[in-house]
């Protein structure tokens, strides 16, 4: 096949792919000021409806009132999605491929998969809150994990690895975000020694410290939170993951519902509105350990951060309210093999009479069981609620380290509850999707590909992503069009430098950074520079200076 026959077949294909689903049609442009997209990432319908049982007598959740359709989760070429292909969907419009964070993929395959342009594979692309940032709004994330991880990574950065904290912190860092919440501290230390090989920094800068200097304000604790008066904040509440909710000290570290209240009461004095995400990171993380008790107290705690979300939506009829996980995970079903025959014969009781009783996570007994075996029967009875058996018991004391106890208590609960799982990683079924608008006008329903999602709200709020994308990565090919001349210097492979020049004049830009270096002068602009390895994309705003 010749490349002009290639390039027309692949146009039209993205032609196809991009053209607007009919949910999406009916839905009036710009009729939501604010947005608050809140994600519980890894969760299902099962999980819901066991939290629903076990902590809210079979009562509505907040979420249930907003329950509108359901979300294809799967990739631009597999079929179960891991979370940064599926975050970046939920942020950009764009399905992509395993562990790559707001790019376009280099292979689109399946329905509704959009197909980049020959040239564009692997390049960046604008999240819906780059978009609310470029239209003048604050933006802000939350997360229980570190803000660094896979889907607040999403919203707000460009990597070829959901791993690459070096990059992804960095980009954090330098993109103007009004509001962040969450762990993580850690990763952005210079020294971060005692990391994994994958998530230590490598370019040896100081976030923290560069935090400082950018103007933020840094806390870290629920009282200083709560004093904030004003946004341009960075609030990181754990060196690495926020606690299970459960097993956080209530006095120091804000829940998922206090972060998420701050979040909007600093965001919401912008005067042209803002975007919030919220995601509560371990529900995912319970059910890769298939742990009851976690997984269904880490969602209602997300519950109640989507009860503030409400509430305030509520009383602010210009504010959008969506939800949706990114993906199952765990593959929880409520009944197993022993309730193969007798199932309709049993009682809500018999699946959560022995789950009531835990105080705290099977994490947090663990840890303390893992640090005096000879006392597991009292702890897991004091702390989890959980009557050990014998073999239970031999097991523990067998064990060599704290994950396998971790386990052993899992199966433990999950057993007397008659629940089963299927996997310790993800699942690919479809998810509920979750919309709050006043009188339920420009509502998203049926079911939609996660993509669509971004689609919806980027229409709500008025933008263009995919103008926004030309406007904040424009490429090192488009740039040399432009008769500027480019250097790459990869001298320092954690720290390439990029010499633009015109008319005998040089400017020096740095990846992951908003800013470039002319006549001794430090020049900031809205985006940040994103080098893909190949070439380099730096926004718009930066390239007008260059005359």
């Amino acid at each position: 096949m010749n490349k002009i026959k290639f390039i027309m077949i692949s146009t039209f294909l993205t032609l196809i792919a991009t053209t607007q689903s009919a949910e999406l049609k009916n839905i009036q442009p710009g009729f939501a000021k604010n947005v608050i997209f809140l994600i519980p990432d890894g969760s299902s319908s099962t999980v819901s409806t066991l939290a629903r049982a076990l902590y809210n007598n079979g009562d509505n959740l907040n979420i249930d009132e907003m329950a509108s359709g359901m979300v294809k989760t799967y990739n631009a070429d597999t079929f179960i999605a891991d979370s940064a292909p599926a975050g970046t969907a939920l942020a950009t419009g764009w399905k992509t491929q395993d562990k790559l964070i707001g790019v376009k993929p280099k292979i689109a395959t399946l329905n509704g998969a959009r197909i980049p342009e020959l040239g564009e594979e692997l390049s960046p692309v604008a999240s819906i809150l780059e978009a609310a940032k470029l239209q003048g709004k604050a933006v802000g994330i939350v997360a229980t994990s570190e803000v660094l991880h896979a889907t607040p990574a999403d919203f707000t950065t460009h990597s070829l690895h959901r791993n690459n904290y070096s990059i992804i912190g960095e980009q954090q860092v330098y993109q103007n975000l009004n509001v962040v919440f969450g762990g993580g501290k850690n990763y952005l230390k210079k020294d971060s020694s005692n990391e994994p090989n994958s998530k230590k920094r490598t370019d040896g800068e100081d976030m923290l410290k560069a935090l400082k200097t950018n103007g933020y304000t840094i806390v870290q604790t629920l009282d200083e939170m709560k004093n904030l008066n004003k946004d341009f904040v960075w609030g990181l509440f754990a060196d690495k993951d926020i606690p299970y909710d459960l097993d956080r000290d209530k006095k120091l570290t804000p829940s998922l519902a206090e972060m998420t209240e701050k979040a909007i009461e600093l965001l919401s004095k912008d005067k042209d509105g803002f975007f919030l995400m919220v995601e509560g990171s371990k529900v995912d993380w319970a059910g890769h350990a298939n742990n009851p008790i976690a997984i269904t107290s880490e969602y209602i705690a997300f519950d109640k951060a989507v009860g503030v979300a409400l509430n305030y939506a509520k009383t602010n009829s210009d504010t959008l309210v969506v939800s949706v996980t990114d993906h199952g995970t765990g593959g929880l079903s409520i009944g197993n093999s022993n309730t193969s025959l007798n199932y309709s014969e049993l009682p809500v009781d018999t699946f959560i009479k022995d789950m009531k009783n835990a105080k705290f996570t099977e994490i947090l007994t663990a840890e303390e069981i893992f640090k005096n075996k000879d006392n597991s029967m009292k702890l897991a009875k004091d702390m989890l609620g959980l009557e050990l058996t014998n073999t239970e018991l031999s097991k523990i004391k067998n064990s060599k380290t704290l994950s396998e106890i971790e386990s052993i208590l899992g199966k433990a609960m999950s057993d007397r509850a008659h629940l089963s799982w299927t996997t310790n990683g993800h699942t690919g079924e479809d998810v509920p999707l979750y919309i709050y608008t006043p009188n339920y006008i420009n509502q998203l329903t049926g079911t939609v590909n996660n993509s669509d999602i971004a689609l919806y709200i980027a229409k709500a709020m008025n933008v263009d992503l995919d103008k926004s994308t030309d406007e904040l990565f424009v490429s090192g090919k488009s740039i040399k069009n432009m008769g500027i001349d480019l250097t790459i210097d990869t001298t320092n492979k954690f720290q390439p430098t990029f010499i633009l020049s015109k008319n005998n004049k040089k400017y020096l830009f740095h990846e992951n950074k908003n800013y470039y270096e002319v006549d001794g002068k430090k020049i900031t602009f809205n985006g940040i520079v994103v080098f893909n390895g190949k070439e380099v994309f730096i926004p718009n705003a930066a390239l007008v200076n260059i005359k």
